[in-house]
């Protein structure tokens, strides 16, 4: 077989059913190998679109998600999307072409160094310069990526190898690797530490959505009656209809959450990243902390765990419930009275991120999944969009990627059977607009809310915070009800409150592609 067919056959081995990208003259092998296969591939309008989608189909089934791109500027423009799945832990498997290994020595056309490249942005990458390799190389991409923490991973198939001969055949695709349990003398410190505590505190992040500790989490919650925060990559490990919850970590407008870490005693806290929140935001107090996650906590002066669990998440939790008594301490529900009164008030106009989440919360069930892209909605969806089961709110807040929301609804339109709606900004929306042309073309069917301010509205919020002005931050759009229906897409500009509320119904319950724009420029 050709080295290209061995790939596309590991690809089939390992359960992979798209491959998100963008044809090359490099690359002509491999999909020439895909045509023939079970895998589908998806031309994507730019590589970044392809890692994106990836990117949000590993993070919602933990199976990695495979994007696809040429050498060069085929390459660097997959590079955002899989930095940003590596730090938001997602698995993502990205595959590149390359020049001839006889040109590779010397300048050429369109070769770059692609794997010095990828070095900083994935936990392991490669060149395939054998094509008797091409098995291990596929094999190691795919079980690097999806080991805990998960993350990306790279392997660059120059033409020539991809079209010589090989004897290679896949490698057996073992079940996951197990997480290892925690030591006993580190859940009997934390115990320890939980029955001298008055005022303890759970902080909920990734790791514990990504592990499946749910389960776990909510029953050491339902036994101890200790609140909870949550990052916003962790919202859902435990409902916000719980009464323990007080949503998430951070809270801008909405502070308890972070009024009660002050007041804590103790944190625990539960897959925790710091590539998400920097603890300097939160740790500023005199209260033990204990980490448990599966890797050592990251050295760092405002984060020094008295305590490291290094173990599965869920394991290390349901390790810890039996040494730890039930209690009721009570003392943050103020606190939670506060937050719940602060998310269900009514917002100065429906045509806002405040107005809509309530509505859109509504009309989506617990297991509908909302995708934010990046800007000031985030914050006010991570704040107001009370989130009931974990992998239902998908935020990136690692690399926080602007751009992620159109594609990542192509990913999770594949990856779920449950209503999505990607929620954007402007800005974020015409950085990948395009895919709506993908997703329509795949006949997917999810709803894009875009907050129209006609501005990079973060910056300028936060340049007026800090200059009293703005600037180098305003845009301009076209009709973008005009654009979406140009793709065939049932599109909806509304302009009164009972209209966005019927929009957002109609988009919602609607099998097919929808957008709904959501003018916030009055006054502005």
């Amino acid at each position: 077989m050709r080295a290209s067919d061995v790939l596309v056959s590991c690809l089939e081995d390992e359960g992979v059913e798209h491959v998100f990208g963008v044809p090359g003259e490099e690359n002509e092998d491999l999909l020439f190998s895909l045509r023939g296969s079970s895998v589908e591939f998806v031309p994507t309008r730019h590589e970044q679109g392809a890692a994106f989608a990836a990117n949000v189909f590993g993070r919602l089934t933990g199976d990695a998600g495979v994007c696809l791109g040429t050498l060069g500027p085929g390459a660097t423009n997959l590079i955002t999307g899989v930095a940003d799945a590596n730090l938001d832990k997602a698995p993502l498997v990205a595959i590149t072409g390359q020049g001839g290994l006889e040109r590779l020595h010397k300048e050429s056309h369109q070769a770059l160094n692609i794997v010095n490249m990828f070095s900083p942005i994935t936990k392991w990458n490669a060149q395939i310069s054998d094509p008797d390799i091409v098995h291990e190389s596929v094999r190691k991409a795919f079980k690097v990526a999806e080991y805990e923490k998960p993350g990306a991973t790279h392997i660059e198939l120059p033409e020539d190898v991809a079209s010589e001969e090989t004897d290679a055949v896949p490698m057996p695709v073992r079940d996951p690797v197990r997480r290892p349990d925690p030591d006993s003398e580190s859940t009997e410190s934390v115990a320890r530490f939980l029955h001298e505590a008055e005022k303890p505190i759970l902080i909920v992040g990734n790791g514990a959505t990504r592990t499946e500790a749910a389960d776990e989490v909510r029953a050491l919650v339902e036994k101890t009656d200790i609140p909870v925060a949550s990052t916003y990559m962790g919202k859902g490990v435990v409902s916000d209809d719980d009464p323990r919850s007080l949503m998430t970590l951070d809270s801008g407008d909405h502070e308890e959450a972070s009024h009660a870490i002050d007041e804590a005693d103790l944190v625990v806290t539960l897959g925790y990243d710091i590539a998400e929140h920097d603890p300097a935001g939160w740790n500023a107090g005199d209260a033990a902390v204990v980490h448990i996650d599966a890797e050592p906590a990251e050295v760092y002066e405002a984060y020094s765990p008295d305590v490291e669990v290094v173990a599965d998440v869920g394991a290390a939790v349901r390790e810890l419930r039996p040494l730890v008594d039930e209690d009721e301490y009570g003392w943050y529900d103020d606190l939670r009275d506060h937050i719940v009164t602060d998310v269900a008030g009514e917002a100065d106009t429906p045509f806002s991120v405040e107005g809509v989440v309530p509505v859109l919360r509504d009309r989506l069930n617990d297991e509908d999944v909302l995708i934010s892209d990046v800007g000031s909605h985030k914050m006010r969806i991570a704040q107001n969009y009370p989130t009931y089961e974990p992998n239902t709110c998908i935020i990136s807040n690692g690399l926080a990627s602007m751009g992620i929301a159109v594609p990542g609804g192509i990913g999770a339109d594949l990856a779920v059977d449950a209503n999505v709606v990607a929620a954007t900004g402007d800005g974020g929306f015409l950085m990948n607009a395009a895919e709506l042309e993908t997703a329509t073309r795949l006949g997917c069917g999810y709803t894009v809310v875009v907050f129209r301010d006609d501005d990079y509205g973060l910056i300028s919020e936060k340049q007026t915070d800090h200059r009293g002005e703005g600037f180098g931050t305003r845009l301009s759009n076209p009709d973008l009800t005009t654009f979406a229906e140009s793709f065939g897409i049932e599109a909806y500009s509304p302009d009164t409150a009972d209209g966005l509320h019927g929009a957002l119904g109609s988009a919602v319950a609607s099998d097919g592609m929808a957008l709904v724009e959501v003018d916030m420029t009055e006054g502005a």
